[in-house]
This record gives C-alpha cells, sequence and structure tokens, in this order.
C-alpha cells in the first residue's frame, strides 16, 4: 500500500472533489439521446428540427459532462451550459431522448450548479457511528473514575 491510500481511496478522495455526480449525468444524458437518435424508424418520432443539430446538442452534452469533471473551476458555465442544451434537445432530438436524456441532462446540470468546492469530505455512516461509540465509551470511563 502506498503513503496515499489504496486506489479507491484515492478516487474516492479525486471524486470528492469535483462535481463528479452531475458531469457523469450530463454524459450518460447525451449518450442517451445519441442513442434514441440512431434507434430503428418506426421508434423514431419526426418531430422538431432532424439533422446535424440533433447530433450537436447531445454530443455537445457529453463535452460538458467531461469538462464539468475534468475542469471543475468552470463548472457554473458548463452546468448553464448543459440545462440549455438539454433543453433544445426537446426539439431536435426525438423529445430530449424520449424526456429520459432531458431529465438525466437537467438533473445534472442542477447537481452540478449546486456543488460546492470547499465543503468537507463526507464522513460515512460507519465511521460516524464508530467515532460516536468511541467517544461514549471514552466518555462512560470517565464518569466512573470520579
Amino acid at each position: 500500500m502506498t503513503d496515499s491510500g489504496t486506489r479507491s481511496e484515492r478516487f474516492r478522495r479525486w471524486r470528492g472533489e469535483r462535481p463528479f455526480a452531475g458531469g457523469v449525468l450530463l454524459v450518460l444524458a447525451g449518450a442517451e439521446i445519441l442513442v434514441t437518435m440512431k434507434a430503428p424508424l418506426p421508434v423514431i418520432l419526426h418531430i422538431g428540427m432532424q439533422g446535424l443539430a440533433g447530433y450537436l446538442l447531445p454530443a455537445l452534452m457529453i463535452v460538458c459532462g467531461v469538462l464539468t469533471v475534468f475542469n471543475p473551476a468552470q463548472r457554473l458555465f458548463y452546468s448553464v451550459l448543459g440545462i440549455l442544451l438539454s433543453l433544445g434537445t426537446w426539439l431536435t432530438s426525438n423529445l430530449g431522448g424520449f424526456m429520459v436524456g432531458l431529465l438525466l441532462g437537467a438533473v445534472g446540470s442542477c447537481i452540478t450548479f449546486g456543488w460546492l468546492p470547499d465543503q468537507e469530505p463526507r464522513v460515512s455512516r460507519r465511521k460516524r457511528r464508530k467515532t460516536a461509540r468511541t467517544a461514549a465509551q471514552g466518555f462512560g470511563d470517565g464518569a466512573e473514575a470520579a
């Protein structure tokens, strides 16, 4: 084991320093919308503009999601752009990937917009219980000794 911890601990720390969930949801939304654009002909709804915009908006959603994860300093710009792109897919890409991609993109953008970089890392429930248990045991020992 290295000084900085195992791979999973390092990944967890890296993930905690950026709006990871929002970026992943934006990428999934863009991918889902692109998949619905390639659906068989009877499934595709021919509503709105088809063509380049139908492929461009979900591709830009994927780019915004990736940039959100790897460049969290610009997360506000990417989240606003992501929500606008998500809403734009309503007209260009089969009603936003049959609403699934639209909703994933909107939720991912909102999570990214609301993420705060200087929050304390979240402590797992198991660790909180363990520290509370040890504090209670230490408090109980001190009361008996007095």
